[in-house]
This record gives C-alpha cells, structure tokens and sequence, in this order.
C-alpha cells in the first residue's frame, strides 16, 4: 500500500511539475495583439470590403502622373474625389486616415472602424473614384484604431486584419509586422518605385512636453530604445531601396523633414530620423523623395545635408477635413507659406524634360503650390 502511494505521489508532483514548466526555449510566446485578433475571427466574413476597381499598372507601365491623398471622413461629403478623377492620374496613393473610426469605446472587436470601412463603400464619390483609379494604401492613427496609437495598440493586430481585407492586401502583408510594402511600376529609364511606410505597428510611445503647446503635445527626445519602425522594417527598407528604380517616392503617412510644430513627425525621435536618412544613403539609392499626409495642412520641403543630394517632401492633407483656412506654420526648410483648405497632391513626371514636379491642388483641381525638381538634383 505505501508503494503505491509513494508512486501515485511521485506521478503527481511530475504531472504537476510539466504543467507549469516553461515552453521549450524554441517555442515563441504568443504575442497578445495577435491572440486577441484571432478571438474575433468569427466576424471576419462580415468584414467591410472597397469596391472593385481597376488592377495594378502593370510592371512595366510608365506612370507619368501619381495622385496623393489623406485625411478624409465618410460621415462627410467628399467633392474633391470628383476633382481627383477629371485629372486622370496613373495611380493614387491613399496615405493615411483614410477613415476615422478610433475606438472610443475601448471595444478592441473595433466596431467603430468597421463601420466606417463600410461607410467610405457607399460614399457615391469614393465608389466613382475606386472604379477609375488604381490605389494604393497605407495607414495612420484615425485608420488604425485610435488617435496618436502606436505599437502597444492592443487592437493593432485585429486592425491589420481589417485594413487588409478591406484594401486586399493580406497576400502581400499578412506575414510581416505591419503593413509596410512597396511597387515598382515602369522599364528601366523610367522605372518608379513607391515605398509605403508603417509608422503605427511597432512604434514606440513619444516623448510629451510638460506642458501642451499651442502646436502640438510632444517634444523631442533623443532616447535610444525609442523606434518609428521595427527592426524588421528597418531592414526590410533597406533591402527595398537597394531594388533598382529611377524615381522612388517613400509614403510616410507622418511628416519626414517638417520640424516647426509639436505634433506627430519624424522629427521628435531625431535619432529615428537620422536612422532613415542613413539606410538611404547606405543603400546607394538616388531619386528619393518623400510624401505624407496627418496635418490637416498641406506644405512643401527641401532638406540639404541629408541624403547626399537635396530631399523633397510634399505633405498633403487633408481631402475632406480642413480645421481653418490660413496657417502661419513655418519649419526651417519650409518652401513658400502651408495651405490649409482642402487638397490633394500630385507628383506629374516628365521623363523627356526628366523632372518631376509636386503639385498641392485645391478642391477644384487646380494648382495652388508647386515645386519642381530636376533628376540631376536627387543624384539622377
């Protein structure tokens, strides 16, 4: 009798011993963001899709005319999508905000950004502007599920479910962290590359002032262990820019080179900063502009000292939702005054005169800032 209790002893400090061993040292934890997407997985078939539209350009298409645009809301009219489309541009780029559907309600299933998905589906304007364009997409706060939210979102990973299904992107960007991706569209002497920045998945928080100034809550930090993109990204980017293209347009859907405010922007981890315009030196890649969206303002930058040859950056926004209609914002490599109603940008390119010109243009389509730019600036 006590041998078999003894052995029944033993089998149950064993059997409570594997319970709560470690999974072996191969095995990754796994990571909430994602355990809690794959509790909604049920609701994925009712998930909002966009309306059909035209595919890709194809590989060698030469794209002569590439629209951008951010910051709009279903719940409003949207009459510039109708300027949008008289201009005939190859290829738009929706950079960020293209829904707000932040979750208010703390409710990580996001119902609010659902809806508004299934919103932007019926706008009679959007649904014109899918069937005559191709698109592109990345995201911001508004779209990825709440304002200023970066990498401990706990609703990021359910989010790029959404965003990729809605977009139909899962193909290319259901294996990374993020939903950071490129294209390259043309033959060589006129090959285009567009490189689509996640700046929300992995980011780290930002720094605030102690007080909340006029323009903005956050300040700079030179905090090493703070990161605008993961260390995946990073490498992914460099390895990206090393493909050979002519003219490459990186979409960041946060401002690169603006520095005269204290909102979101490259500019409050200047370490980050610093790190993106090192991978493109690094990588050798010339012809490199930059584009965003965020501010409710549209503006235009150079930058020397940074690339090797001067970086340009157009920031375009916002479509449907201006806050005023003058702004005095200036940053120190601001080119001409901000504009502050409602725009989209154009970057038109010449491959004769070999110049590519950007273009911020008003509710009616017409021009209201430009800057052009020689290929021989951007080392072409």
């Amino acid at each position: 009798m006590r041998t078999w209790t003894t052995l029944l002893a033993a089998l149950a400090l064993a059997a409570c011993a594997a319970t709560s061993a470690p999974p072996p040292a191969d095995v990754a934890p796994r990571d909430p963001a994602e355990a809690l997407a794959d509790s909604f997985a049920p609701l994925i078939p009712g998930l909002p899709t966009a309306p059909a539209g035209p595919a890709l350009p194809s590989s060698q298409a030469v794209l002569s005319e590439i629209a951008f645009g951010s910051c709009h809301t279903a719940e409003r009219a949207m009459p510039i999508l109708t300027a949008i489309v008289s201009d005939r541009p190859d290829l738009l780029v929706y950079m960020g905000d293209n829904v707000y559907g932040d979750a208010r309600a703390g409710d990580m299933s996001l119902p609010e950004l659902r809806t508004q998905y299934a919103l932007l589906s019926g706008r009679s304007e959007f649904q014109a502007m899918r069937a005559a364009i191709p698109m592109l997409a990345t995201w911001d706060d508004h779209d990825y599920g709440l304002n200023d939210a970066g990498g401990d979102f706990s609703g990021k990973a359910w989010s790029k479910r959404i965003f990729e299904t809605y977009w139909g992107t899962g193909a290319r960007t259901q294996s990374r962290d993020g939903i950071y991706d490129s294209h390259v569209f043309g033959p060589d002497g006129q090959r285009v590359q567009i490189i689509l920045l996640d700046t929300r998945y992995a980011r780290t928080r930002l720094t605030t002032l102690p007080e909340r100034a006029p323009d903005g809550p956050y300040d700079q930090s030179a905090d090493p262990n703070q990161r605008m993109l993961s260390d995946a990204q990073w490498s992914w980017l460099e390895q990206t820019l090393r493909e050979p293209a002519d003219l490459r347009f990186i979409v960041s859907s946060i401002q690169v080179l603006a520095d005269g405010h204290h909102y979101e922007a490259w500019h409050t981890m200047p370490i980050e900063q610093g790190r993106l315009y090192d991978v493109v030196r690094r990588s050798g890649a010339r012809g490199v502009t930059f584009v965003s969206g965020d501010r409710h303002i549209a503006g235009l930058y150079r930058q020397n000292g940074v690339l090797g040859y001067p970086a340009y950056e157009m920031t375009t926004s916002s479509l449907n939702l201006s806050f005023r209609d003058v702004s005095e914002e200036r940053s120190s490599n601001q080119i001409g005054d901000m504009y502050a109603p409602v725009n989209y940008g154009v970057a038109d390119i010449d491959w004769s005169a070999r110049t590519v010109t950007f273009r911020i243009k008003d509710i009616n389509g017409q021009p209201v800032r430009e800057q052009a730019i020689g290929f021989a600036e951007l080392g072409l």
